[in-house]
């Protein structure tokens, strides 16, 4: 039997603060920790331990941000509520649905680690000298995979959060177990030997490898499962203090599981493994690279415990990417940017039907972007371009809503919103042009397809729309892109080196904020938006 929600109170109330805290600390230590330090060191080489590090900082001030208005908006999907409160419908309708693509690709490239780690063991998974592309059988294990995520999802939020706590201590002691052992035995086998590979290929990296690796080894895409505490948000009884902890807690605690991840994996590794240089590291089995150095330094058992992590930590995180994904649905059929049957109900009031969206677009993002570190790639320039009106929010609420009671109220605002901002579109920057020309260009023609559907199908006038309050996304949007284009990163034109790129993204991002101030509803309206917010609770 299902039911149609008539707002958040059809959600349970069951998630308390150890089970939000370990949603968002499941949603963040996924495939990132499988993968990441491999792929960092390629780019970065030893000086990947700053990668991390920088990272964490980054996410940690745009986390902020969303701690405090996680407090002013404690509802399912609140991303997509807090997008409508500062500049109307019609911004709030579109990043309803660039929230939706940010989280729809997650649980895929969760799936794609999974049968990647496998196919060390069963390789068939994998095409054969394909760059980790799936083969057909690798393509429909994926889809079965996002299945079962999907069914699990279907359970009351109380039942889905005690068995995501289960899963989740053990996904934090496996990393820890490992990072230990490769720290210890690593420095055993190798520094006593003087066969560091801290001394190797020093040309083989530079500086600016420490941010170019935030997007393209993952680092930043796996500290972006704070957002999942927030998504819950309509679903626990005291969102005002356990949503704040859960955010900033799980943020801290991800930081010390990779950050040693990084080291052990340094430290783990042989001189050989980097005789063509830090850019071709390559050695045995490092399509599971933690499995691969353990075996190799004589930790067998350590080797097996990982293979079966393979399976619980990328399947962690799926899970509750198919859960905040739902909910964000279940916000933008609640809010009118989508069908209202995004909010119909199960007999668990779980969102049925936005649950199986999840699953059915998910697989669909299998086929463009047919290897892991591809659809990082995507996912990391997606969400943090979402992310980025966080402090914009932030910043236009504090002025034209100063007397909003604010349980968390974060310290600097005017300072650490603007610097999550512009190190927001850092990161979309150094992702390179040629994943965010595909972005922008999905940006624009989803655009196209609400603006025609809303003039045209629906036959609202022009005046509705909003165009004054959502005009400034054009110069944000189209100076990023015009930027990338410039750069030397990812397929860029090279007209802009490093740092004279790093300097005008945040020239331009400042700029933004200034656009964005003065696009904003008056104060008069934000008030009635936050009432009428207020309202679907």
């Amino acid at each position: 039997m299902v039911a149609v929600a008539q707002g958040s109170s059809g959600l349970r109330r069951d998630a308390r603060i150890i089970g939000l805290l370990f949603a968002s600390t499941t949603s963040m230590i996924g495939s990132g920790w499988l993968f990441g330090a491999f792929h960092a060191s390629k780019i970065a080489g030893p000086l990947s331990l700053w990668s991390w590090l920088v990272g964490a900082v980054i996410v940690m001030f745009i986390a902020l941000c969303f701690a405090e208005l996680s407090t002013l908006f404690p509802r399912a999907g609140a991303l997509v509520h807090m997008s409508h409160a500062t500049h109307g419908d019609a911004l709030g309708r579109l990043w309803g649905w660039m929230l939706f693509l940010a989280y729809v690709a997650v649980p895929a490239v969760e799936a794609e680690a999974v049968v990647t780690y496998a196919n060390n063991y069963l390789p068939y998974f994998l095409q054969p000298h394909g760059g980790g592309v799936l083969s057909v059988t690798g393509f429909v294990t994926c889809a079965v995979l996002l299945g079962v995520f999907a069914a699990l999802n279907l359970m009351a939020v109380r039942k889905l959060l005690g068995v995501n706590s289960t899963v989740t201590w053990w996904k934090i002691a496996v990393p820890l177990v490992t990072a230990a052992a490769l720290i210890v035995v690593g420095t055993h086998v190798h520094w006593t030997a003087g066969t560091s590979v801290w001394t190797v290929d020093p040309s083989g990296y530079s500086f600016d490898g420490i941010f170019l690796a935030l997007p393209a080894a993952g680092i930043v895409f796996s500290f972006l499962g704070f957002r999942t505490a927030i998504d819950l948000g309509g679903e626990t009884r005291n969102p005002e203090r356990t949503i704040p902890l859960a955010v900033i807690g799980s943020v801290l605690l991800a930081a010390v599981v990779y950050i040693m991840l990084q080291l052990g994996y340094l430290l783990a590794l042989h001189p050989a493994d980097v005789a063509n240089g830090w850019a071709h590291v390559a050695f045995s089995g490092d399509a599971g690279p933690f499995a691969a150095l353990a075996a190799s330094l004589g930790m067998g058992w350590l080797a097996t415990i990982l293979y079966i992590d393979a399976y619980v930590s990328p399947g962690g995180t799926g899970l509750m990417y198919v859960t905040g994904g739902s909910r964000i649905l279940f916000a933008v059929g609640e809010l009118g940017g989508g069908p209202r049957w995004l909010t119909r109900l199960n007999n668990a009031q779980v969102p049925l039907l936005s649950v199986l969206v999840m699953w059915v677009v998910g697989v669909l993002f299998l086929l463009p972007f047919p290897a892991w570190q591809k659809m990082v790639n995507y996912i990391t320039s997606v969400t943090v371009l979402t992310f980025g009106l966080g402090p914009v929010v932030l910043l236009i609420l504090r002025e034209n809503q100063p007397d909003l009671k604010r349980a968390f109220k974060l310290p600097a605002a005017g300072i650490i919103a603007p610097v999550a901002f512009v190190a927001s579109n850092w990161i979309v920057y150094w992702t390179g042009y040629q994943t965010n020309s595909f972005l922008f260009i999905l940006v624009a023609l989803g655009f196209a397809l609400y603006a025609g559907w809303f003039h045209l199908v629906a036959g609202n006038p022009a005046r509705e729309f909003g165009w004054n309050h959502i005009s400034w996304l054009l110069a944000w949007f189209g100076g990023m892109w015009i930027l990338s284009a410039l750069g030397d990163v990812g397929g860029g034109y090279a007209v802009l080196s490093f740092w004279p790129g790093v300097i005008l993204v945040a020239i331009w991002s400042l700029f933004v904020i200034w656009l964005a101030k003065r696009a904003a509803l008056p104060a008069e309206q934000i008030a009635q938006e936050m009432v009428r917010i207020e309202s679907t609770l």
